[in-house]
């Protein structure tokens, strides 16, 4: 955010004690305020921030400087903190606070601040209603503000039907689109082309204003991009419009960490690890998805394969079988033969070791009667000589 002096406004009237923001107006407001003026200050450290109450205690009801611009964050925290709820909720033919005059009022300060160098911007909260407003006058006040180089953003805090509509007069004259904004077509499409550098931001109720603040383009510090005239609208869910632009604080989630450096982190963390869970959960979805693309493609190369192989066979001639099934009979044939021949050549086998059997039967029982007798023979003899030797020993 480039070098800035603001002046905030806030609203100290006893429309303020409503309990429709939480806890009341008064304390959502803020607590907006200390989360605006953290922003400008740690964006650049030459930033100046003043704070002007629009309802003061003493004789005069009108707006009071508390803080002139400074670069002193104490000082201006305590001024914050210390802004007394004043002021009248009734009074005939005159609104709890005055915004044309305050809005000189802040003006008026900026003109005199001590670094000329930089911006000037006005930071305006309205919470009361604005019944005796008058619609001329808010547009003088801006057209005023945009002749002297000051930017104002709005932040409306209830009473949003009857407020919006003044406000968004005031925001549209400080932006010069209350000229064009009133011509037809070609007008409408030149108060688009106009660079936008105010803003009106609404909070419905039971809204946090800080939470809608975050992601307006009063803190992110758009130039452009504004919403219609300025305005940027918040949704009861939370979330805040407010024109165009990126985030800055998009890698924490929206957080800024000068304010809450831990939950930054942690929201920056939680982040990274579901875009790594992401990454890798479409990884693997794609290799998935390959997978079966190359599966379809191999199932339908053989499936291809087979009906090739089928349209072959089915276009080959039928005089093909006779010779396969003439083929089978001369194996069966054969087969038969070498069977009988096997059969033959064990019969003869058969017969020839029968004949050897009984031819060595017959040897051995010839062997064995030529063994006797000449057994017989042999006694014959030796009784013969027996006899002799006796005889011849006798005589």
């Amino acid at each position: 955010m480039p070098l800035e002096s603001c002046m905030i406004l806030l609203d100290n009237s006893e429309f303020m004690r409503n309990g429709d923001y939480i806890p009341s107006r008064m304390e959502a407001q803020s607590d907006a305020a200390n989360l605006i003026v953290n922003k400008k200050t740690s964006s650049n450290p030459e930033s100046t921030v003043g704070v002007i109450s629009m309802s003061s205690c003493g004789p005069s009801s009108g707006a009071e400087l508390l803080v002139s611009p400074t670069d002193d964050l104490g000082k201006i925290l305590t001024a914050l903190h210390r802004v007394p709820l004043c002021g009248e909720m009734s009074v005939v033919g005159k609104d709890a606070v005055d915004i044309a005059a305050s809005v000189q009022v802040a003006a008026l300060a900026l003109k005199h601040r001590r670094n000329k160098n930089g911006a000037q911007r006005i930071v305006l909260f309205v919470g009361s209603p604005l019944q005796c407003a008058d619609k001329r006058s808010l547009v003088k006040a801006g057209k005023q503000l945009k002749k002297n180089n000051v930017f104002i953003d709005v932040i409306c805090l209830g009473e949003l039907e009857e407020n919006e509509p003044k406000l968004r007069e005031l925001v549209d004259a400080a932006n010069g689109t209350t000229n064009v904004s009133a011509g037809g077509d070609d007008a409408a499409a030149a108060a688009a082309a106009v660079e936008r550098t105010c803003h009106l931001v609404t909070i419905p109720a039971g809204v946090l204003p800080s939470d809608v603040l975050v992601t307006s383009p009063i803190l992110r510090g758009d130039g452009g991009g504004g919403g219609g005239g300025g305005m940027g609208g918040a949704a009861p869910g939370g979330g805040g419009g407010g024109g165009g632009g990126g985030d800055g604080f998009a890698e924490f989630g929206g957080v800024d960490p000068n304010m809450d450096p831990e939950l930054a982190m942690a929201l920056r963390v939680s982040m990274e690890e579901e875009r790594a869970r992401q990454e890798r959960v479409a990884a693997a979805n794609n290799e998935s998805g390959n997978q079966e693309e190359k599966t379809g493609d191999d199932a339908a190369e053989e499936a291809g394969a087979a009906g090739a192989a089928v349209n072959n066979d089915a276009a080959e001639p039928m005089d093909v079988a006779p010779p396969v099934a003439a083929e089978a009979g001369e194996m069966n044939d054969e087969d038969a033969l070498l069977q009988q021949a096997l059969a033959m050549s064990m019969a003869e086998s058969q017969a020839a070791s029968g004949e050897e059997a009984a031819a060595a039967a017959a040897g051995e029982d010839t062997t064995a009667a030529m063994e006797t007798e000449g057994g017989d023979d042999d006694d014959d003899a030796a009784m013969q000589m027996a006899l002799a030797m006796s005889m011849a020993g006798e005589g």
